[in-house]
């Protein structure tokens, strides 16, 4: 019976009703501190990969050691899978599990993650494989994708984070990521080797945290902007470019520092995921204790994003 009771107390605190319909209240996990969210759409499901921040409420940095995995078919009820991947999965790898993106590219699932590399100064790009949208992961290569000493264009050692995969209607695929330095480059086929030179972006005010995705003739290319960070986004009518600026799309995330988007259609509607640091839960919100949330996402005529509109109710059950 308690077991009952406990399960229906995570149900009721991450569901809201209002007016008689059911909203997926936000922050949509109240149980477990999520960040960074990466969503997919695969055979009719969302899966949704996150961060997991576990630093308590004294804490001044990440604590962050592996990724969940979540789907729903209705953006309201999320099943839980736990962690499917860490940082030990990676033998090369000594520290920090952020920010992540999982593609799917001929019946297999690529993880891009970010992680300190052991033995090369600095943050890196890895890579794990799986046969399942929710795994079991395992590392694709065996060494890094990408590495700090291949970026050397600024001296900071953090300038690889944030992978972001995009495979466009023609197959190819592409990889984009990066702080202070927003870059990009081809993947062969495999999707676990770069395919030629890396390429830099010219975005204003760039932070880190780039996503794209396709919406009807155009590209958009999102982004986190300035410190305490705002999302901003571009568009394009080529995976390449040029990008063409047009403002900020998300402002500062409740009280949390970092500001992380994930777009995706679904169902009819397109949603904006992203985290805050609004979750009254205990070890309670921050910056260092983020939590995901979702809000409809509206495209004007001229194929321009609306602003974002946060909510705390969330959203309705896609249909």
């Amino acid at each position: 019976m308690k077991t009952i009771y406990s399960r229906l107390a995570i149900f009721l605190s991450s569901t809201l009703f209002v007016n008689g319909s059911v909203f997926a209240d936000n922050p949509i996990f109240t149980d477990v501190l999520t960040a960074d969210p990466a969503a997919m759409v695969y055979d009719g499901t969302v899966y949704l990969y996150t961060g997991h921040d576990e630093a308590k409420d004294n804490n001044v940095f990440y604590d962050m050691h592996d990724w969940l995995v979540f789907s729903s078919t209705d953006m309201v009820n999320w099943k839980r899978y736990g962690a499917k991947l860490s940082v030990k999965d990676f033998k090369w790898a000594k520290s920090d599990a952020w920010a992540g993106h999982v593609v799917e590219h001929k019946g297999k699932f690529y993880w891009y993650v970010t992680v300190r590399h052991a033995t090369i100064n600095g943050f890196a790009i890895g890579v794990a494989v799986a046969d399942s949208p929710t795994g079991p992961f395992h590392d694709a290569r065996g060494s890094a994708l990408i590495s700090n000493d291949m970026t050397t264009d600024t001296e900071i050692d953090w300038d690889d984070l944030d992978p972001a995969a995009f495979i466009d209607d023609d197959g190819q695929a592409y990889l984009f990521w990066g702080n202070t330095r927003p870059r990009y480059a081809k993947l062969k086929d495999n999707m676990v080797d770069l395919d030629g030179e890396i390429h830099s972006l010219d975005l204003p005010n760039f932070t880190e945290a780039l996503w794209v995705h396709k919406h009807g003739k155009y590209y958009y290319l999102s982004y986190a902007t300035g410190f305490p960070e705002k999302t901003a986004y571009a568009m394009s009518k080529s995976i390449t470019g040029p990008w063409e600026y047009k403002g900020i799309l998300n402002e500062l995330a409740g009280n949390s520092n970092t500001n992380h988007q994930s777009i995706i259609d679904y169902k009819g509607k397109s949603y904006f995921i992203y985290h805050n640091g609004g979750t009254q839960t205990p070890p309670h919100g921050g910056s260092f204790r983020r939590s995901v949330c979702i809000d409809e996402l509206f495209y004007n005529k001229d194929g321009t994003i609306k602003r974002i509109i946060m909510t705390s109710e969330g959203v309705k059950p896609a249909r």
